[in-house]
């Protein structure tokens, strides 16, 4: 059978007869792939412990009619052993991986984007940002912001997210793509504190440095505000999320 490699990030895993599982993935080249592992719930599996969630490999698959099969595996990165010690970051990290699935939708279609988004959030819950450690809530909340962008439902934080009128405003509303003016707001909109929306600002752009010393309560203000906006978006909430300890 013809055969190619790739690097993914192993987003679940789901068992297929008596011992073998069927492994999705996000790729780098590929986007999101679904393989059969043969044989790796077998305790004498030669890489068994490398296709759970949160694994970073290297892999190679062999074509099959309806699914590839995978054939080779080599870790890069074992994201999860570390998170298994920090239950914020593990809980945030279960978030991570299940908005990568529901946000690619379409298995292989190229996502790179999201494949290297998702990478560096997962090592930046284990290892910090570019500017330091960060709470796993902000990282979680950085990564959902920018997720999103990339699948083309990108909030706005600054000017009016309906009519464009330069910002900043007070009211927010998920239905409504972020922060609007005062003759845009629709009813039972959320009046955040100023605080919080140029911290959603900075999370959205990478800003790390503009995250230093955050007040709790307006952590927690932009954490609720971003899954609001994603279960509008995703169209309900996310299992994992419910987990997360805000």
């Amino acid at each position: 059978m013809p055969t190619y490699r790739d690097e993914a990030v192993v987003l679940r895993t789901h068992k297929l007869g008596e011992a073998d599982r069927i492994i999705t993935m996000l790729s780098r080249r590929h986007g999101k792939v679904r393989a059969v592992a043969k044989g790796v719930r077998r305790t004498t599996s030669k890489f068994g412990a490398r296709l759970e969630p949160f694994s970073h490999i290297d892999l190679q698959f062999a074509t099959g009619r309806s699914l590839d099969v995978v054939t080779q595996v080599e870790s890069l990165d074992a994201f999860g052993e570390p998170l298994t010690e920090d239950y914020p970051a593990y809980t945030a990290g279960e978030v991570m991986l299940e908005t990568a699935d529901r946000l690619v939708v379409e298995e292989r279609e190229p996502a790179l984007q999201q494949y290297l988004l998702l990478v560096a959030a997962l090592r930046a819950l284990n290892e910090g940002t570019s500017d330091g450690p960060r709470p796993a809530t902000l990282i979680l909340d950085s990564y959902l912001l920018r997720s999103l962008a990339i699948a083309g439902y990108a909030p706005s934080f600054a000017d009016c997210a309906r009519c464009g009128l330069e910002g900043p405003h007070s009211a927010f509303s998920p239905a409504a793509g972020g922060a609007v003016c005062d003759n845009c707001r629709p009813p039972g909109s959320a009046r955040p504190a100023a605080e919080t929306l140029l911290l959603l600002g900075a999370l959205l752009e990478g800003r790390w440095l503009d995250t230093r010393d955050v007040a709790d309560r307006v952590a927690r203000e932009a954490s609720g505000l971003t899954a609001a906006f994603l279960a509008w978006q995703l169209d309900r909430n996310l299992r994992s999320m419910a987990h997360v300890e805000r």
